[in-house]
């Protein structure tokens, strides 16, 4: 039966109930489960934003198929209609929603394989699906028709070589470097919101997208229509939640490695990037500065004055960045407490141990807010009111030592049926300890995120990725997949993380081209283990003696020659501060991605959604980074419609053309929209 309850239309027939609610503007909200009602869980939504949509009722024309009385009118429905700005929603007799935009275009359609106008069909698929997999959860499916044509863009982080998702099969998890945030933006002309936290996977194939959860009560998603992907995107931006303004120290440079030992070390470094006249805006103690995982505090025999330190880089204008971990060792003073009330990630099966590193360890149950708020409140005391007050929020997936989903257990559910919204809420109760406490700009450095993670100014890098060509490549495609999910704050570690000499002339290769295109990311980050490694002496109860140190990684640590390319691009960086504080402004209040792929500004040109390795960096700069091992120019495609400058030569180019870009190792090719004002001169 189809019918209309308080604003909703429903569609019900056996056991099965689907609630479909206008959304914000031109979204609607599908719900469906086989329980007795629907969970309160809102995930990644907001309650508030349930929109006032028209809903439209037919009666049966006659057609054949099986139809419902309607449960209040006693009427035979053939279909109702939920219309919200440009989005319609039609669901049939036979229980197939269709989705249509305002100009009657059907943007998706559920694929059942028994629908009356396929009498050839001997199939018996429906388009949801659901299987007992425990209690009252289900493992469930549902598929969506094939469109040849399509593009899907978005999804967050794989590390993967492709932009455009059709064709690939996503595992729905949260891993080091993978990051799954599921919304993705299509060229039909919508969006798509996977609004559930249950580990599970996605495959967009040719002939149909298939989501399954592995474990969840029901199936909930959004769908956003909109004329061009900005409108899509702000929209979903809107809905989910806009990133807080980026605060000052955010569009500079920042200086990391793997690990500054001492706070002698980590102040000698700032203070020689201040002696050389080089820009610096936040330089980091990264993991091992505390005493034990899981009490959150510098270790004092080798940072003995934390507040002076704190003091010395503010007049230095630098901001202190701290790494904390969600781990907590057994041996942790904290442990018996957070264990006694029920803070720690709980295990299924077999010894409770989340995380072997160097120590047995659980992670804090950041589902559970009174862990959070113990958490943070440790944080307050030991770093906060010490003068350490960006955070560094590490593991934040969790890295659980064996991705066994299954065995781990939150407060808010299982693992697989929740598990992938614990990074947003690792976030949340850092958030919300810094905006207690004043700040009204926060920004955390975090390894992981999910849809609606901006608004907790999550700040995601790309994980402990290799140092290769290869690797590379695959961080500016995800990059501007981060952006079209909703997560407009990205960065990587400039050079990668792992298995990379400082004195290798081939890294040094890979080293500059990495550093250029730092430049024209949201944040702008040194980091990164560099052999050879020193420093494993010491007892193996401090945290300083648990774990060594990579070899120097400044921007003098490379030779004279990369050193003054180095410069070239912070002082480049900092030329372009008033005009990445405007993109970070729109990111606010728009929601609008900093950088993002060319079809974003350029949809009317087809040939812009095909560009998977260039890209805009806000709307008046086309960057093109040279992703490619010894190579010194590459083809460069324009968009139509206006001119373009290159920056490095001076020459106006027309629109709608491939062009040859010169790039030596010193230059990324970047091109100027026309009418632009910026002076950029690479």
């Amino acid at each position: 039966m189809i019918y209309e309850k308080e604003g909703s239309l429903y569609y019900a027939f056996d056991n099965e109930t689907v609630r479909i609610d206008a959304w914000g503007k031109d979204a609607v909200r599908v719900r469906a489960t086989r329980n007795h009602g629907l969970t309160a869980h809102d995930w990644a939504l907001d309650a508030a934003d349930r929109g006032q949509g028209q809903i439209t009722l037919h009666e049966d024309a006659g057609a054949g198929g099986q139809v419902y009385a309607n449960m209040y009118s006693g009427k035979n429905l053939s279909n109702g209609v939920l219309e919200n700005g440009r989005i319609r929603v039609e669901v049939n007799a036979d229980g197939v929603l269709s989705f249509y935009n305002q100009k009657d275009r059907l943007l998706l359609q559920e694929n059942w394989r028994r629908l009356r106008d396929e009498p050839s069909m001997a199939l018996d698929i429906p388009g949801r699906e659901y299987k007992v997999a425990a209690g009252d959860c289900f493992a469930t499916t549902v598929r969506f028709h094939g469109r040849d044509e399509e593009k899907i863009f978005g999804m967050g982080q794989y590390q993967q070589k492709y932009l455009n998702m059709k064709g690939c099969m996503l595992e729905l998890a949260q891993r080091n470097s993978q990051v799954s945030v599921p919304f993705y933006v299509s060229s039909i002309g919508y969006g798509f919101l996977w609004n559930n936290p249950a580990v599970g996977r996605v495959a967009f194939g040719m002939n149909g997208t298939e989501w399954h959860a592995e474990c969840t009560r029901q199936i909930d998603y959004l769908v956003i229509a909109g004329d061009t992907p900005a409108q899509i995107e702000e929209t979903y931006m809107s809905l989910t939640g806009r990133a807080p303004m980026m605060p000052e120290y955010g569009l500079g440079f920042w200086q990391c490695k793997l690990r500054y030992q001492t706070q002698e070390q980590l102040l000698t470094v700032a203070r020689k990037y201040k002696e050389l006249g080089l820009p610096l805006d936040v330089i980091v103690a990264d993991f091992f500065h505390w005493t034990q995982q899981g009490e959150y505090k510098f270790d004092p025999k080798y940072w003995p004055d934390v507040p002076a330190m704190c003091r010395e880089l503010e007049e230095m204008g630098v901001k202190l960045m701290v790494s904390i971990w969600p781990t907590v060792d057994y041996r942790s003073e904290n442990f018996r407490e957070m264990m006694e009330k029920g803070y720690l990630v709980r295990t299924e099966h077999g010894v409770r141990i989340s995380m072997t590193c160097f120590g047995q360890e659980l992670f804090f149950d950041a589902t559970n807010p009174e862990a959070r708020a113990f958490v943070w409140g440790k944080v307050k005391s030991n770093y906060w009111d010490q003068g350490a007050k960006l955070y560094w929020l590490d593991v934040a997936e969790p890295e659980y030592t064996t991705y066994d989903f299954a065995n781990f257990r939150y407060q808010l559910g299982s693992v697989l049926e929740v598990g992938n919204i614990y990074p947003r809420m690792y976030t949340q109760g850092f958030y919300d300890g810094m905006t207690a406490e004043g700040d009204e700009t926060p920004v955390n450095l975090v390894r992981s995120a999910w849809a609606g993670s901006a608004k907790y100014g999550a700040l995601v890098w790309s994980g402990d990725i290799d140092c290769t060509f290869e690797c590379f490549n695959r961080q500016m495609r995800a990059g501007l997949s981060m952006a079209m999910a909703g997560i407009p704050w990205w960065t990587t570690d400039i050079g990668g993380f792992h298995g990379a000499e400082t004195t290798d002339p081939e890294f040094r290769k890979l080293f500059v081209r990495w550093f250029a295109y730092a430049c024209f990311c949201p944040v702008m980050r040194l980091h990164g283990n560099r052999n050879p490694q020193s420093g494993f002496e010491g007892d193996m109860i401090s945290g300083i003696g648990l774990f060594g140190s990579g070899a120097d990684n400044e921007v003098w640590s490379y030779g004279e020659e990369i050193f003054e390319i180095c410069k070239k691009y912070m002082n480049i960086r900092e030329q372009l501060r008033p005009y990445v504080r405007e993109q970070m402004q729109l990111a606010h209040e728009k929601g609008t991605p900093v950088m993002r792929p060319l079809f974003y500004d350029f949809p009317e040109d087809a040939a812009s959604w095909d560009v998977d390795d260039a890209y805009m960096f806000g709307p008046e700069l086309l960057v093109a980074p040279v992703l490619w091992k010894d190579v010194e120019t590459r083809q460069v495609y324009l968009p139509a419609g206006c001119r373009w400058t290159d920056c490095h030569t001076g020459k106006v180019l027309e629109g709608g053309q491939t062009v040859t870009a010169e790039a030596p190792a010193d230059v990324i090719p970047v091109f100027r929209k026309e009418g632009s004002e910026l002076a950029l001169k690479l």
